[in-house]
């Protein structure tokens, strides 16, 4: 009796709907030009009755701006009837203006948008010959230069006699030693106020002070430099303390020379002998 053949169900799998992508929608990217009289001003405080850049490009004076997404060189025309400054974008006949600075400023309304466009951000005569007004940034650099200034004039008020007398002999020498302790002050105060960042950065220099322990040393005959000012001695006994290296000033030397081993034996010895 023949066998019965045994029958395999074949399952077919339910087929998914595949979901069709999700189409981005594309990011419109806002132009982020203010709209607003705009002031420029020439660089270097300059103020002549009147001084021109130019306006378009020439074999004697280029005016051409790089064009990064389309590697090219483009060129600049301004032209008051036209709304781009770029030579290719404009059509017909156009009219030429000129870009006249009167008393070092130039000021271009609102409704001048392609001559403002050319000077803030394709002229290359940009932060070279002129910088654009921004008061709002001159404000925060007021104010920073404000801030600076009071840190200095603090500092300057609670610095020791000693730390004074060694930010001051950087800016008059020698002449601090015929200052009084109240000439001394006001002349620290002044310093403070007239350069702020360059006191808050002699003051937190250790080397201001060791050079001027080393410019009092010399003075009162404790120590004394050779007449070529190519080394340091004792007074005493003229035994040699140290070299010079090769283009350095001496006293700036001696107070790097007294950070070392050999240095600071000798710098203790000159700090007890002034005292």
């Amino acid at each position: 009796m023949a066998k019965k053949e045994k029958q395999t169900e074949v399952m077919e799998a339910p087929v998914r709907a595949v979901p069709e992508p999700v189409k981005e929608k594309p990011v419109v990217k806002k132009d982020s030009w203010e709209i607003k009289d705009r002031t420029y001003i020439l660089t270097q405080n300059q103020e002549p009755l009147t001084f021109t850049i130019p306006s378009r490009h020439t074999r004697k004076h280029p005016l051409l701006w790089f064009d990064e997404k389309t590697q090219t060189q483009r060129e600049l025309r301004y032209a008051t009837n036209m709304n781009s400054v770029f030579a290719d974008e404009q059509k017909g006949e156009v009219t030429l203006g000129h870009i006249i600075f009167r008393d070092g400023t130039l000021s271009v309304p609102k409704e001048n948008l392609a001559l403002q466009k050319m000077l803030s951000l394709y002229h290359p005569m940009k932060n070279r010959r002129y910088i654009e007004l921004k008061p709002k940034a001159i404000a925060m650099d007021e104010l920073a230069y404000m801030e600076t200034e009071i840190d200095a004039l603090n500092m300057a008020k609670s610095l020791d006699i000693e730390h004074a007398e060694a930010i001051v002999r950087v800016e008059y020498g020698s002449k601090v030693n015929a200052l009084s302790s109240k000439e001394l002050r006001r002349d620290l105060m002044l310093l403070a106020k007239k350069n702020p960042q360059l006191f808050l950065s002699l003051a937190s220099d250790e080397n201001v002070q060791l050079r001027n322990l080393a410019v009092t040393a010399c003075e009162q005959n404790i120590i004394r430099m050779s007449q070529d000012q190519r080394s340091f001695h004792w007074a005493s006994n003229d035994r040699k303390l140290m070299t010079v290296p090769f283009d350095e000033n001496p006293y700036s030397a001696l107070a790097a020379w007294f950070k070392t081993d050999e240095g600071v034996e000798v710098y203790k010895s000159i700090e007890k002998r002034l005292k």
